[in-house]
């Protein structure tokens, strides 16, 4: 979602973090990041995002666009959104259909009114089509009437909240207060939580595009993927001649059609004869699933819920806002983690009732404080924290500093923590 030239990202609390460093590592300063207190679908956010944007700029044009799209020709897509602004001179809602290339079942459709001419001029909106099976989208793609849905949107934000205010009053009342009550949050906007926990869970396409009668579909054609499975990815990462894709540290021996993907440098996966599979390694869990049934990885997450299993929950890496940790190993009265803290970066002066800590610098320089005393340690160098005792670490260098923590005592959860000055304001 953009202001103009600067970006406005809404995003969940457990990407916060994430998306904050990625944008700094692209130069991007942000319009705003809006956090969602919990999952609402595309309408309430892009409604919250809306009515942020005109508390501001009552004018302001806004682009719609998943963070998990690939489009490879930029100069295209702005090409396309240029094309799409006419539209938007005649209060239309502006969609981007993609030109398909296959009898795709995977995506939902978009039925438009006249054929296309080649120019990519914004062209009327019929109807949305949900996602078909396999005969339908051979008949529509059959047709030449129907372009993919890529839940891409432009419009006016006085023009969607109007659309809001005829389609979906409730919800327009209900988010306005979710927005008005935000509370600012370490440089995010959070959303107040018990409005937004009585908006309905619908998606933009439900609760406006498929009533309103105001709409125009641009189409585009220079390449795109929504990446919104395992084999989006594998198509997208250009398998070899035996349809092979390898990420990471993997090994594919005598294997046709597969995806072969480690998350870790030191988790090697190795395939042998396989056909049509996706296997994905992370340190605390592995995926395997036959290649046509990507679409479905949801249930996985379900039952992984149902049986109470961390990992659909939570990340092996927990960013924070001065890097990110994770663990290597816990015991019943142990824990050894991996911390990397960013340059300029620092944790809170704090302490531990149940714990005492041994930090070992393993790269760059840290500034570590221990019950007032300050020293500086490099790597190969490490220090004892006794239980009780007020440290905190820093990094004052140019490069991320990498420490292991090896945590001993009766509880090791992160809840064990005092909090007596912190720069993220979490004390």
């Amino acid at each position: 979602m953009c202001i103009r030239d600067r970006p406005m990202v809404l995003t969940n609390a457990l990407f916060r973090f994430i998306i904050a460093e990625q944008l700094a590592q692209e130069g991007i300063d942000p319009d705003a990041i809006l956090i969602e207190p919990e999952g609402r679908n595309t309408a309430p956010a892009i409604l919250a995002a809306a009515l942020h944007l005109a508390a501001r700029q009552p004018d302001a044009i806004m682009l719609v666009a998943p963070s998990d799209h690939v489009v490879p020709d930029i100069a295209a897509f702005q090409d396309a959104v240029g094309k799409g602004l006419g539209a938007i001179e005649r209060s239309h809602l502006v969609t981007f259909g993609i030109q398909p290339t296959r009898a795709e079942t995977g995506y939902g459709y978009l039925q438009i009114a006249d054929p296309l001419d080649g120019s990519g001029q914004p062209i009327i909106l019929t109807s949305f089509v949900e996602k078909p099976d396999a005969a339908r989208a051979q008949e529509m793609l059959a047709t030449g009437s129907y372009l993919w849905n890529a839940g891409i949107f432009m419009f006016a934000v006085k023009d969607i909240i109007a659309e809001f205010q005829r389609h979906a009053p409730t919800m327009l009342e209900t988010v306005r207060l979710a927005v008005e009550q935000a509370d600012a949050d370490l440089g995010f906007l959070r959303l107040a939580a018990e409005p937004w926990s009585r908006v309905d869970n619908v998606a933009i396409d439900v609760a406006i595009m498929e009533r309103a009668d105001n709409l125009s579909v641009v189409p585009y054609d220079a390449g795109w993927s929504d990446l919104g499975d395992w084999d989006a990815v594998w198509s997208h990462m250009q398998p070899d001649e035996q349809g092979v894709a390898l990420s990471g540290t993997a090994t594919a021996l005598d294997c046709r059609n597969s995806l072969l993907r480690s998350e870790s440098d030191g988790l090697e996966i190795i395939g042998l004869g396989l056909d049509n599979i996706v296997a994905v390694a992370m340190n605390d869990a592995v995926l395997i699933v036959d290649k046509s049934r990507t679409q479905d990885v949801k249930q996985v997450v379900e039952a992984l819920q149902r049986k109470g299993a961390v990992q659909a929950e939570t990340f092996p890496k927990d960013h924070r806002p001065w890097g990110w940790h994770e663990s290597l190993l816990i015991g019943g009265r142990f824990q050894v983690k991996r911390i990397t803290v960013l340059p300029g970066a620092s944790l809170s002066l704090q302490s531990h009732f149940h714990r005492s800590e041994h930090w070992i610098i393993v790269e760059g320089t840290a500034k570590v404080t221990l019950d007032g005393n300050t020293s500086v340690l490099t790597e190969n160098q490490s220090i004892y924290i006794p239980l009780g005792a007020q440290h905190r670490i820093e990094n004052p260098g140019r490069i991320p500093m990498i420490f292991i923590e090896v945590q001993t005592g009766p509880y090791v959860g992160e809840d064990d923590i005092i909090r007596y000055e912190d720069r993220y304001a979490r004390t």
